[in-house]
């Protein structure tokens, strides 16, 4: 129990703005920390929920309730994942072989084509929360859990990139079998959740960013990478939230 909870408290350190105990990250620790990865998910879900029933019971503006949504997933994260999306936007922009990727992934300077793209990510995401016509608590939850559970099962299950070091790290370090088996049962219980909960087209909507993760993107970079992860967690999000708002509006 010790074991598992210095797990969590390790997925909180590196995943999470969240202060935790620091832990020496020894391998016992790392064995199953991916799979404490997805309760980062139910923290932010959680918070959402909390921050929007405080805003309906005292009656703040729709604007200020929608940006606190909007805001609290960064605040949690600290926006690591955020950091993984504009390396990989970069690198897309720059349309080079693996080896010209590689370099772009690693240089630690933002260039304008992420820039551009993270505007329109943040733009996008504050107006789809506003666009949503009720807050629905277990929906909005189940997506941050899912985003990462998915995000888990793919370090341990897909190619990596000969340059991961952090993702290769996680791998290697993880008890692959089980780490696999208990983010696909997050990942089971989650698409169940979503589909017994009418919201359906979000689950559909993170198979086909992951269907592109896989067979598309990760290809392209010669493997999967940290950078990458980052980049499917917050593109799946973007579009589970998506798809809510246009099934909302729909239906």
């Amino acid at each position: 129990m010790k074991r598992f909870c210095r797990s969590i408290a390790a997925a909180f350190s590196m995943f999470s703005a969240i202060p935790v105990p620091y832990f020496p990250w020894t391998e016992d620790i790392m064995r199953y920390m991916l799979c404490a990865f997805p309760l980062v998910g139910v923290l932010i879900g959680l918070l959402c929920y909390g921050w929007n029933t405080v805003c309906l019971a005292v009656s703040l503006p729709d604007l200020l309730r929608v940006f606190g949504l909007w805001l609290l997933p960064i605040l949690v994260t600290g926006g690591i994942h955020l950091d993984g999306c504009c390396d990989t936007w970069d690198a897309l922009a720059a349309c080079g072989d693996q080896e010209k990727t590689a370099k772009i992934l690693k240089d630690p300077h933002i260039g304008s084509f992420a820039v551009i793209r993270l505007i329109c990510m943040l733009l996008g995401s504050f107006v789809f929360w506003m666009e949503l016509k009720t807050y629905r608590p277990i929906p909005i939850l189940l997506m941050f859990v899912l985003s990462r559970s998915l995000s888990a099962l793919a370090v341990v299950s897909f190619p990596l990139s000969k340059e991961s070091s952090l993702a290769a790290s996680f791998a290697a370090s993880s008890d692959k079998r089980n780490v696999r088996i208990i983010c696909l049962a997050i990942t089971g219980a989650a698409v169940t959740g979503l589909i017994l909960g009418g919201a359906w087209c979000m689950a559909a909507a993170a198979a086909l960013i992951l269907l592109w993760y896989r067979f598309v993107l990760t290809p392209r970079f010669g493997g999967l990478s940290g950078d990458l992860a980052g980049w499917f967690l917050q593109t799946a999000e973007l579009w589970m939230l998506a798809a809510l708002c246009v099934t909302q509006s729909l239906f």
